[in-house]
């Protein structure tokens, strides 16, 4: 009897990006980044309108705020800037970021019906699993793979195949949920369905990337897991 006859059924997988996906950390960001701008000079970043820059991470909101104020803002001068930014963040990485309404539940949903659940980010892995437990929803993944987890990021499709793995799920039965063009090229790279959530910095917007579906409200991502999973 060959191996194949020992083996189970598919696991079932969503793996979800986590800024601007799962959580909005878009004011903790900007107040982390505006706190390192201003002793060096660099334009101030709107909470209100630089959300989209502050999902694409630190070394993004940085060149902006330097870029604004026509300032220098590559090579060393900007990874000493970056390493102050992720300490002030440290220091205030839950102060104002909320899961956005019903992920929560909706992650509890997925769990109860047999779902592996994970979270593939490009944020330093330490910080998110620092924010998933301010936030008090780390127990609820089976996997965390962020920067540093990895020698390559998103949207290598590495760090996804490994978030996939250590949730313990089954590659052909996943998907990824995000926010991003980096989420939609990750899918692709690791040839599996994606969908956008459309109450990101990006809105509705997303529609453009042409994913494989869109997400409205996490309301309806158990029936949406079913249907990408072919559950």
């Amino acid at each position: 009897m060959s191996f194949l006859a020992f083996q189970g059924p598919p696991m079932r997988t969503v793996i979800f990006d986590l800024d601007g996906t799962l959580a909005d950390t878009s004011a903790d960001l900007i107040g982390a980044a505006n706190a390192t701008l201003a002793p060096m000079g660099g334009a101030l970043l709107s909470p209100a309108a630089d959300r989209a820059v502050a999902f694409a991470g630190g070394r993004a909101m940085l060149r902006a705020g330097l870029a604004r104020a026509g300032r220098p803002a590559e090579g060393e001068p900007l990874e000493e800037a970056y390493a102050r930014l992720l300490a002030h963040y440290r220091g205030r990485i839950a102060a104002e970021t909320r899961l956005y309404p019903g992920a929560a539940a909706a992650v509890e949903e997925l769990r109860a019906a047999g779902f592996r659940v994970g979270i593939c980010t490009n944020k330093p892995v330490d910080l998110a699993a620092m924010l998933l437990a301010a936030l008090g929803v780390r127990g609820l993944f089976h996997s965390l793979v962020g920067a540093g987890s990895l020698a390559v990021r998103k949207p290598d499709p590495a760090p996804y195949r490994a978030a996939v793995g250590q949730a313990g799920g089954t590659l052909g039965a996943s998907f990824l949920v995000g926010d991003t063009v980096t989420d939609r090229d990750t899918a692709r790279a690791a040839g599996v369905p994606v969908a956008l959530v459309t109450f990101g910095p990006e809105g509705r917007g997303v529609e453009a990337l042409a994913p494989d579906a869109l997400l409205h409200d996490f309301a309806d991502l158990p029936r949406l897991a079913a249907r990408l999973t072919g559950g």
